[in-house]
């Protein structure tokens, strides 16, 4: 599945460096704004232990891991709503992703400049917010102003998105992001044309020296307003990230020891991201490979196989589903279906997240 997560944030504040890690992609990291002027686009895998324990039940060629993408945009400034820096820009790449990751400067060095003179995390969280909301309401409003003429002739349908319209204008107005609105479903779906930036789900990032992986000042205040919005955090420091995706396993063993943590940063921003954008994982096992695959919280068996080939949509009978614990505890496929532990299930079954599926489909 395409969906992407957009990594925003104030100029100099870590992000292309992040990308790079994460990406592997060579993306220039400089300390001015705007290194990154057109967003570059990187494929992150998701690591996933449940890979490993399916593998120690079936050995196949090749182990496929489920991947994100990830898109590192522009730096956004003050003003970026009414055209300032790569204002316009930076707002329709944001509109082009699925959900945000916002990186925070929670760091001091007096090396690395700050775009507003001075470290305050708090109030670069409220710039950003206060750019989306601004370029959220101007689009709003326009679009209100049209769909309240047209309302006149009273049409269900335009009656029904003016009234939509009106809600967000006040919240956006009164400073309160469209996520926070409470619209239902049919709501969104009426205003979905719009692409509210303040609709996406955010994850914020603390990007931290070394010394602050176990939490500072600068990150208890993001944890606070984060907390209050619903929002997750993940502390990591970019710049260690970047100098461990570059080591080999012995070494980077050693680094992380050093640092004092299990895993790289990295392996946890690609699985919150991952849980940022609502996404569930299922697994297909056999001699040829296990493999994770990506679909919607909530998709039916029938999108699972769609996803895999639309021929399995179109055509698809049944799927046998069985549980990864239920595998290890058998041994083997063949004495787990003896055991009776394999499910056939039908059109409308929910795929839960660790399902392992077989789809059985006419071509």
């Amino acid at each position: 599945m395409a969906l992407q997560a957009g990594i925003v944030g104030l100029p100099n504040v870590g992000k292309s460096t992040l990308f790079n890690a994460l990406t592997a992609a060579g993306v220039e990291a400089a300390n001015y704004p705007f290194a990154t002027i057109e967003p570059n686009v990187g494929v992150v895998a998701v690591p996933d232990e449940r890979l490993v324990q399916i593998n120690t039940v079936i050995e196949p060629r090749e182990v496929i891991p489920t991947v994100v993408e990830i898109v590192d945009i522009a730096g956004l400034v003050r003003g970026a709503s009414e055209g300032e820096g790569l204002g316009n820009q930076f707002l329709g790449n944001i509109r082009n992703v699925d959900a945000i990751v916002e990186v925070v400067r929670c760091f001091d060095d007096p090396d690395v400049s700050h775009v507003d003179g001075s470290v305050d995390p708090v109030r670069d969280m409220e710039t950003i917010r206060t750019e989306l909301i601004l370029a959220d309401l101007q689009g709003a409003e326009r679009r209100l102003e049209r769909v309240t003429r047209s309302a006149k002739s009273g049409a269900p349908e335009l009656v029904a998105e003016r009234d939509v319209l009106e809600k967000i204008v006040a919240g956006l107005s009164s400073g309160t992001a469209v996520r926070d609105l409470g619209l239902d479903r049919e709501q969104r779906r009426i205003v979905g044309g719009l692409h509210m930036l303040t609709d996406r789900s955010v994850l914020y990032v603390c990007n931290v020296d070394e010394d602050g992986l176990g939490g500072n000042a600068h990150t208890e205040a993001v944890a606070e307003v984060a907390a209050g919005a619903g929002a997750g955090v993940i502390l990591l420091c970019a710049e260690a990230e970047a100098e461990i995706a570059q080591l080999d396993a012995d070494d980077r063993s050693m680094f992380l020891e050093e640092l004092g943590v299990t895993e790289p940063g990295l392996h946890t921003l690609a699985r919150a991201t991952y849980r940022l954008l609502a996404l569930t994982t299922y697994f297909t096992a056999g001699p040829k490979e296990i493999r994770a695959w990506t679909v919607r919280t909530g998709a039916t068996a029938p999108e699972a196989a769609g996803v895999i080939h639309t021929d399995f949509e179109a055509g698809f009978i049944r799927a046998e589903v069985y549980t990864i614990p239920d595998l290890l505890a058998a041994g083997s496929e063949a004495a787990l279906k003896a055991a009776g532990k394999l499910r056939v299930e039908g059109k409308e079954y929910v795929v839960k997240d660790g399902d392992v599926l077989h789809f059985r489909f006419n071509v």
